[in-house]
């Protein structure tokens, strides 16, 4: 079973086309935006598959949608939390 991402690839080439600091990421690998500071994490596709990221991907959609003006993927938790989980997975 996979998680379906409509349009976050084509708002990340838009925002990547849109930022002249904007850094690329890797092939495998997806930016997101956590916490009240916005802090980018580079994390690998696969975590997406992960039902405590699935958990994640949820709450994101609920309070920002997929229409992002940051152009990413934004991550409605505090970034302690998030790298728990993210090590949780590594």
């Amino acid at each position: 079973m996979g998680f379906r991402l409509p349009g976050i690839r084509k708002t990340l080439f838009a925002a990547n086309q849109s930022s002249s600091k904007a850094v690329e990421v890797q092939k495998g690998f997806l930016a997101v935006y956590v916490g009240e500071k916005m802090k980018r994490f580079v994390i690998p596709v696969s975590y997406l598959n992960q039902p405590s990221f699935r958990n994640l991907l949820s709450q994101a959609e609920e309070e920002f949608g997929y229409d992002h003006p940051m152009g990413g993927l934004t991550i409605p938790c505090s970034e302690h939390v998030f790298q728990h989980i993210i090590s949780c997975l590594n």
